[in-house]
Order: C-alpha cells, then sequence, then structure tokens
C-alpha cells in the first residue's frame, strides 16, 4: 500500500554548506538555519522587532540553569500560544503510561511475540500506536514505555506532541516523514529518529502500512553514550546524526493539536498550522541516524563482551553507570574470538531488556525471534541461547565468521517492564517461548580434565 504525503507544502531552506539531502551533521551541535534569508537574528537572540513580523520563542529541554542549557531560539509567524486554546481530554486506549500495572497481568517471565499484525483499520500515529511494557513513573520522569505502531494513514491538518517524553523510533517496515516545528525528517527501516520532548509534528506516510518500535523515554534525555578506553572513534559517530533544516508552513485551514500530558491525551482546536517557525537556532533538536553507519567494536582474541559495548545511545539517571535507559545495536559483525563461546552467554541482569527484530536472524535464537518480533527479559530473569545454538557454538570451527544480514535492538532499563493488558492477551505472544530452553541436557561430568 503506498500513500503520498500530505498535499501541504513547507517552503524550505535551500541547503546550508556542510548539509547532506536537507540535514545538518552533528549531535548536540548548536545549529542555526532558515527557510527565508536574514529571517535569523544575527548577535543577539530577541530584538525589538525580527524580520518578516515575525514572532522570538525559544523552546527549552533543561532547566535554564542545566550545565549545559539545551535550547532553541525560534522565528515564528505566530508565537505557539496561539496553537493552544482550550483542552478537551481524549482518549486514546492503546497508548498508556507507567505506572500501568494490571493485577491480572504476570510480567515476571521470559516472553517472546510474532509481529504485531496490520489490520484493515485506518490508523495515524496516535491511534495505531500499541503499548508493550511500561516501566518507572511518568509523572516523576523516571522509567520509559515501548510501543509498537501501525501506521496506514498520515495525519491530515493533526498535529502532536508529547509534554510526557522524547519518543526514540524504530522503523521496522515502511516509511514515514516527520514534519516537525523545526523542519522534515524522513525515515525508513535501517534508521531511528529522535523527537524531543515538547516538540510539535505530523507524521505522514510515504510507504506503507508501516510498522516498528518506539521507546518513550519519560527521564533524561538521549545521550551519546561515554566510549572510555574505546577513545574517539566507532560505534555511534556524531556526524552521522542528522538534524533537520527550517522549514514551515503558512496554512489558515482548521487543524486538531493533541498533547499527551502526565500520561493523559488533550486536544485543542486551531485555525491555521502550527508548523510555522521560520528560522531556529540551538542544540535542542529531533534527529536522524542510520544505523548501518554504526561501527561495532568487540573482542578480538578471547571471551565475549557485555552488550553494553553495542550502546548507540543512552538516557542516564541520577546513578553513575546505571542508565534509565540505553539503546543497544546488534548488526553485522565479524567473530574471531579463538576458544571462546561466541553467542551471548546465559545470564541474570539486574537491567531489563527488551529487544526487537529488525532483519535477519539474532544468533542466541535462530528460531522463533522473527523480524517485527519482540521479546522481554525482565530484571534478575534468567535467559540465553536456546538448545540449537548453544550446540551450533560450542562445537563449531572457530574461524573468522561474519554474522551477517542481522539487525536487533534493545530497549534496556533499570526500571521492571510491567505488561500492558495488550501485550499480555492481544498482541501474538509466543506461549511456548518458554520450551526452547526445555532441551538443555545435563552434560556434567566429573572426570578430571573432561570437557
Amino acid at each position: 500500500m503506498n500513500r503520498p504525503p500530505n498535499p501541504h507544502t513547507m517552503t524550505q531552506a535551500s541547503t546550508p554548506v556542510g548539509t547532506h539531502a536537507g540535514y545538518m551533521p552533528g549531535f548536540g551541535n548548536d545549529f542555526e538555519t532558515e527557510a527565508l534569508p536574514d529571517a535569523l537574528p544575527q548577535g543577539m537572540n530577541s530584538p525589538q522587532k525580527c524580520n518578516y513580523g515575525l514572532y522570538g520563542e525559544q523552546l527549552s529541554g533543561t532547566a535554564f540553569t542545566a550545565n549545559p542549557p539545551e535550547r532553541t531560539w525560534c522565528y515564528r509567524i505566530r508565537p505557539s500560544v496561539k496553537h493552544s486554546h482550550r483542552y478537551e481530554k481524549i482518549d486514546l486506549p492503546y497508548w498508556k503510561s507507567a505506572p500501568c500495572i494490571d493485577p491480572d497481568v504476570i510480567s515476571l517471565g521470559q516472553y517472546r511475540w510474532d509481529p504485531v499484525p496490520h489490520s484493515d483499520a485506518e490508523l495515524n500515529w496516535l491511534t495505531g500506536m500499541r503499548t508493550m511494557t511500561t516501566a518507572g513513573d511518568v509523572n516523576t520522569q523516571v522509567g520509559m514505555a515501548s510501543h509498537i505502531y501501525l501506521v496506514t494513514e498520515s495525519m491530515v491538518d493533526d498535529y502532536f506532541f508529547s509534554a510526557d517524553s522524547e519518543l526514540l523510533v524504530v522503523p521496522q517496515e515502511g516509511r514515514l516523514r516527520f514534519a516537525t516545528e523545526l523542519g522534515i525528517i524522513d525515515l525508513e527501516p535501517k534508521e531511528i529518529a529522535i523527537i524531543p520532548r515538547g516538540l510539535l509534528y505530523r507524521v505522514e506516510v510515504l510507504d506503507g502500512p508501516a510498522r516498528g518500535f518506539v521507546c518513550e523515554n519519560y527521564g533524561q534525555k538521549f545521550e551519546l553514550p561515554g566510549r572510555g578506553p574505546i577513545g574517539a572513534n566507532c560505534m555511534a559517530n556524531p556526524r552521522d546524526f542528522k538534524a533537520p533544516i527550517a522549514a514551515f508552513e503558512d496554512r489558515e485551514v482548521p487543524s486538531t493539536v493533541t498533547i499527551k500530558w502526565c500520561g493523559q491525551f488533550h486536544t485543542t482546536k486551531i485555525p491555521h498550522s502550527p508548523l510555522d517557525v521560520v528560522a531556529w537556532h540551538g542544540n535542542y533538536t529531533p534527529y536522524k541516524y542510520d544505523m548501518r553507519n554504526y561501527c561495532p567494536v568487540g573482542a578480538i582474541l578471547f571471551d565475549h563482551p557485555d552488550p553494553s559495548i553495542f550502546t548507540v545511545l543512552t538516557a542516564p539517571s541520577g546513578q553513575p553507570g546505571t542508565a534509565n535507559i540505553d539503546f543497544v545495536l546488534f548488526r553485522e559483525r565479524w567473530m574471531v574470538m579463538e576458544d571462546t563461546f561466541r553467542p551471548p552467554w546465559y545470564h541474570k541482569n539486574i537491567m531489563s531488556e527488551l529487544m526487537g527484530n529488525i532483519y535477519g536472524q539474532y544468533d542466541a535464537k535462530p528460531q522463533g525471534f522473527v523480524p517485527g518480533g519482540m521479546s522481554l527479559h525482565n530484571m534478575m530473569i534468567p535467559h540465553g541461547p536456546d538448545k540449537e545454538a548453544f550446540e551450533k557454538a560450542s562445537n563449531a570451527n572457530l574461524g573468522p565468521d561474519k554474522l551477517d544480514q542481522t539487525m536487533s535492538f534493545m530497549f534496556e532499563t533499570r526500571f521492571p517492564q510491567h505488561l500492558t493488558q495488550f501485550a499480555a492477551t492481544e498482541a501474538p505472544l509466543q506461549d511456548d517461548y518458554i520450551d526452547c530452553w526445555t532441551s538443555l541436557e545435563k552434560k556434567f561430568d566429573g572426570t578430571p580434565g573432561k570437557k
């Protein structure tokens, strides 16, 4: 099913020097971009009068006194108070926020799901969101939620922002366009997008139906992990993150803005498009990132490193070394370790691990974990390779071996992840997943020197 984007045009900046196809490179940079010449004030943020009759307005992603502050100055046709009127509470029954603990649902265990199938229903970015797990508390700004999105229809004169969270979007099939206040991001499988808290946008279907995963981060925003002794290179390099160039709409048309606030949804009606930022500068911005640019680092002599070595982004907590969320990527890579069991080893973990498969086969689960599927191993629940993976890895000829045509990821959090009613009863849960370890055999032999 191919559906064109909305017939709304956004006036976009000509591509500045150093950008790629309408994007500016760099993570955490202080960007500046304008869709009309001289729309961006120079040398100051708040002139007495802005060019073109624009209004200056600051969007803050941190407290004013944070070091460094994260903020973006926007120069817009109307101040955003004109995009906010009286609010009406609405219900999006499949989009849940933490705490969401159903006493009739058991979250303790090893869980795996087949891909959530598409239906005949017409679903947009809001109505097609399906929450799988929640963790922490949206009201105290800790923890996360994980979602599946199923999108067949573009948002037409409908807009959205979350006051609760930033969203990490991981497409699995189909292509989407995020028309945001700060510019346009086109997104496809093998890429991710980061949509900041408070940023207003519309989602259009470029190629559908579209399905993917979302990590809703209630806590501190995602940042690049500290590399420690790895040094300055490899993993996700800042230059590969792309921020959009300025684009705006000047349309007088009845529009609806939906806001997520403290886990509740409200709408407000306005008589124009709110995507009216003509120019902006700052470091609080959406990004896209192509995961094919991720350069994995691994062991080159013996032993299998912790999965944290594959962290793309991390959202820190107040406890050093323990993340609110880690986003971890398992992509194509060479395995060369000597005398080593190469797949992920059996373990119990203080972190709760939700995995998704974008394409291919995951090395620890050669059967059952299919593209579009998910698994959950909650805190301190044991898990690891099934028998087939164990036997293959234990008896393999350990020459250099490339794991090819594979891309899976993990949303890992320090909080327990609670299943929603949808995950427990409507999503295609694999009831026999726990049985993948049943055939593991006792191999113990007390003979000295016996392997």
